[in-house]
């Protein structure tokens, strides 16, 4: 992967740590931000080096959400006319489509947030599976406080994650929500007393998840993602068909014997992936 400007990526023991590095401006996310993202959930999605991703960040703020003048030039949000809202539409979905990414990564995705999580922050995190913040971690809808509506995320799927009410709340009001609470309505998975503390308990997790078979795990993200959006009789009929597609007796035997063995247990890699568009 080429050199990033807003992030720093590394895999080690299966484990990629990608890393918002850009304290001085709070983290926001212009133009650069979302192409970086981008590419490295891509290319971490066709690899299979990484069994897990945790993603944390740097300085006071998790991040601070959305570069506010990268609407005064990056994008030029037209309302004038109906081809510029149209473009406008196709602006934002490419946006939707790089947190979606996140969702839809083949590993799960841990979120280690220190201070403010705000606006475009907010879509990013409830994007993936787990969430640890620091005592003074902060969550705040901000764009309702600029003039707009949540759009890349958020009012999508927070509300599958805390009681709707207090979705509706922040989102109407604007208010802050404290790390204790987030903790209260399972937003967040622990909160720890610093930024260093929730950065170690998520990658204590992330060890723990690394240690899975990594097709094992795969199939659970599939199957629990097809859960919240269907219903039960559905859910359980997919998972009928995934478990016969995955199922590996050698995996079985080889956790098995592990534990009984009192050793760490061996498991393949998921296989790469080639975009059909590179093959030949």
């Amino acid at each position: 992967m080429s050199p990033m400007h807003c992030f720093s990526l590394t895999i080690e023991d299966h484990i990629a740590h990608l890393v918002l590095r850009q304290p001085d401006t709070l983290n926001t996310m212009g133009p650069v931000f979302w192409r970086e993202l981008d590419t490295a959930l891509t290319e971490l999605h066709h690899g299979n080096s990484a069994r897990v991703l945790v993603i944390s960040s740097t300085g006071k703020h998790f991040s601070a959400g959305m570069a506010l003048d990268t609407f005064a030039g990056a994008i030029q949000m037209d309302d004038k006319s109906p081809e510029g809202r149209a473009a406008m539409f196709d602006s934002l979905t490419d946006m939707q489509a790089t947190f979606t990414k996140l969702e839809k990564l083949r590993i799960p995705v841990i979120a280690a947030i220190q201070g403010g999580c705000i606006g475009g922050a907010v879509d990013m995190v409830t994007a993936c599976c787990l969430r640890y913040a620091s005592a003074e971690a902060f969550f705040c809808i901000q764009e309702i406080n600029i003039g707009m509506v949540a759009d890349v995320g958020t009012l999508q799927r927070l509300p599958k994650l805390i009681p709707l009410a207090v979705v509706k709340e922040l989102a109407y009001t604007g208010r802050r929500m404290g790390a204790e609470q987030a903790l209260q309505y399972g937003l967040v998975n622990a909160v720890l007393p610093t930024p260093e503390a929730a950065l170690a308990a998520a990658m204590q997790c992330a060890r723990e998840i690394a240690s899975k078979p990594p097709i094992a795990i795969w199939g659970t993200k599939q199957a629990v993602h097809y859960a919240r959006d269907h219903t039960v009789d559905e859910s359980l009929s997919q998972m009928g068909w995934l478990q016969a597609a995955i199922w590996s007796n050698r995996h079985v035997g080889e956790a098995v014997g592990a534990m009984k063995a009192k050793r760490s247990a061996e498991f393949p890699p998921l296989a790469t992936l080639t975009p059909f568009q590179d093959l030949g």
